[in-house]
């Protein structure tokens, strides 16, 4: 099913560099995407292909939210792509957690209870590590810890899966896109097969894109929400998708945002997040919505 959906807007491919870079990037030649079956994108209309559904923090349906268990959950359910939040710890450490406080989904308030708001970058990954981030969605999750993105990253190899990574709240980390570059570098992520077909990074801070973009104008990112139309020719220049949520999609809005390409010369491409679960993904698709992030 999964390979079944693949074209370039599912693959999260980096595109072929039409513009100047750095000696450092990588540019990539039209055929070395013959072997992930990419094709053009589909027409939208009754007869389009399902939406790709990318997992939203991991299955988080499933199991806790942003921790190796919603990674295997994932897998389990032949989910290809996992979504997930990065913020840094007091000490530099890179995390996985989507609120920029650690009450909600750990056990922080019992464990430091003289430490509240319980901010992400106010501990250190040490102290982070103690934490139980799974026993609130359910006791046969007790346990589970908040992941490392260096142990996130390693179970996705594992498994075989491809990462469309959330770089959360930058404006309280200065610094961390070049942490998480470092990191995916350390990594092994940084290599062409990663890059061309198992990576896109995004965020809702259009200036934080902007620096993915200066320093990895090889990987494919993404703009969360949605941007006047106005704006869009500016952003398509270091970006390469436009994720909204999905009532903010108009039909004119998704027309204008297709109308331009991005910064590696394809049409930009639109994910949709906050999707109601009984939603057809074959009608999100025929309204020219490439994939939902859920």
């Amino acid at each position: 099913m999964l390979r079944r959906s693949l074209r370039i807007p599912a693959a999260g491919v980096a595109y072929l560099v039409t513009a100047a870079v750095s000696s450092s990037a990588v540019a990539y030649r039209p055929e070395e995407f013959a072997d992930i079956g990419v094709t053009r994108t589909a027409p939208a209309g009754p007869t389009a292909a399902p939406a790709l559904v990318i997992a939203h923090r991991g299955a988080s349906r499933y199991a806790p939210e942003n921790t190796l268990a919603a990674v295997d959950a994932a897998h389990r359910r032949g989910l290809l792509w996992v979504e997930n939040d990065v913020q840094r710890t007091k000490d530099g450490r890179l995390v996985v957690v989507h609120d920029t406080t650690l009450e909600r989904t750990t056990n922080a308030a019992t464990v430091f209870p003289g430490r509240a708001p319980w901010r992400v970058g106010d501990f250190t990954a040490a102290e982070i590590a103690r934490l139980d981030a799974g026993s609130w969605f359910g006791a046969r999750f007790a346990g589970e810890r908040v992941p490392t993105l260096d142990a996130y990253l390693r179970r996705l190899e594992r498994n075989g899966q491809r990462l469309l990574l959330e770089i959360k709240a930058p404006g309280r980390y200065p610094g961390i896109e070049a942490g998480v570059v470092r990191e995916l570098r350390a990594r092994g992520w940084l290599d062409s097969a990663h890059v061309r077909s198992r990576l896109v990074i995004q965020s809702f801070s259009v200036a934080c894109v902007k620096t993915v973009h200066a320093l990895l104008p090889q990987v494919r990112t993404g703009i969360l929400g949605a941007p006047a139309v106005a704006d869009l020719a500016r952003y398509a220049r270091f970006t390469d998708q436009i994720n909204p949520r999905l009532s903010e999609a108009s039909s004119r809005w998704l027309a204008a945002v297709h109308r331009l390409r991005g910064a590696h010369g394809r049409p930009l491409e639109v994910y949709a997040w906050d999707v109601a679960k009984n939603t057809k993904r074959r009608s999100v698709r025929a309204r020219g919505i490439e994939g939902v992030i859920e």
